[in-house]
Parts: C-alpha cells; structure tokens; sequence
C-alpha cells in the first residue's frame, strides 16, 4: 500500500500510477545536477561522464527546471492573459458606461447645479453628489453580477467536471477593482458639474 503520489506535475492532479518490477518495465531515470553557473555549459560533460559509465545509455533531452515549470505552466499562462484581455475590456466598457451615464445625468442636471451653487452650495458638495450617484451604480452592477456569477458557477460546476468555483476573495478582490474604477470614471463628470458656472447655468431662467 503506498499514498498518492505524483512526482511528474508540477500542478498535482489525480493520476492512476501502476507499479511494476523495474526489470519488467525498463529502467529510466532522471540525473539532476546543481549548477552555480550556466546549466547547459555542463551538458557535454555531463554526457560524456554517462557514455563513460555505460555506453548504450541514452542521454535525452537536457534542460533546467526552470524551463520544464515554464513549458508546463505556458497553457495556463496563455489563458491567463487571454482571459484577463476580456476583463481588461469588460472593465473598459463598465468604466465607460458609468461615465457616459453620468456625463448625461450632469448635462441634464446644469440648471440644478446652477441654482444649488447659487443659494450659496459649494462645488465640493456638487462633486459629492456626482460621486455618490457613481457609486450607486457601481454597488448596484456589482451586487447584481455577484448574485447572477456566483449562481451561475454553482450551476455551471454541477455539469462541468473539476470546475473551480472561484472564491470570496476572488468576488471581493473584483468588486474592489470595480467600485474603484468606477470612482475614477465618476470623477470626470463631478468635476465638470462642480466646475458650474451659476450665472451661466441660470442665463437661460
């Protein structure tokens, strides 16, 4: 009886390992050697050494562990930044709805301002206002596309095997980086709408 072991992944994962009398199945090793220089300086010598020591020993493929956890871990790089290019856009396109939305909320919301700022408001409070409208609707996106991801991942990883639903952390992390983004796309349309001039706001009164 031995325990699950697997010493070929560096991402362990389940895998059926079948053991077998060495003079059955071949013999085949691994030789690491600690370099404090240029690994690949030591191949031929190291080779030779081999062939010296048994000359039908076939010596095959000589790299570093540096480079075998960069070609195992390169699918999960690629999806890494695939994936992270959408959220980069989904993030745009939320930061620029926000600010468009609020860009035309301030625009119909002129006269207000003027009228506020003339009873004597400062363009501090103006800003305020914008801001929290802001982040109205960013709590409001992010509460809802909270609910409705973390429902659909539950629903999704009954059907789909060895789906990772991602954690707390993960949703928390996302909100924080979107309410984030969100201030900064409310901060724009506050500025100009406290930058109101009151006698222009109210020519038209």
């Amino acid at each position: 009886m031995v325990p699950d072991f697997d010493d070929e992944n560096i991402i362990p994962s389940p895998a059926m390992e079948v053991y077998q009398p060495i003079d059955q199945e071949g013999w085949s090793g691994r030789l690491f050697v600690r370099a404090q220089h240029d690994p690949y300086a030591l191949v031929p010598a190291i080779n030779r050494t081999i062939h010296a020591m048994a000359a039908d020993q076939p010596v095959e493929r000589a790299s570093t562990l540096g480079d075998i956890r960069a070609e195992v871990l390169t699918p999960n790089r690629l999806n890494a930044i695939v994936f992270g290019g959408f959220a980069a856009v989904a993030l745009l396109i939320s930061v620029v709805g926000v600010a468009g939305v609020l860009a035309f909320s301030v625009s119909g919301r002129t006269r207000e301002f003027g009228i506020r700022m003339a009873l004597g408001a400062h363009p501090r409070s103006i800003l305020s206002i914008v801001l929290a409208e802001g982040m109205i609707i960013a709590v409001i996106g992010v509460a809802a596309g909270a609910v409705v991801g973390f429902s659909l991942a539950r629903v999704t990883a009954r059907y789909v095997a060895e789906m990772q639903v991602p954690g707390a952390l993960a949703f928390t992390a996302s909100a924080v980086v979107i309410l984030g983004a969100a201030i900064i796309a409310a901060a724009v349309p506050a500025a100009r709408a406290a930058r109101v001039n009151p006698v222009e706001a109210l020519r038209t009164e």
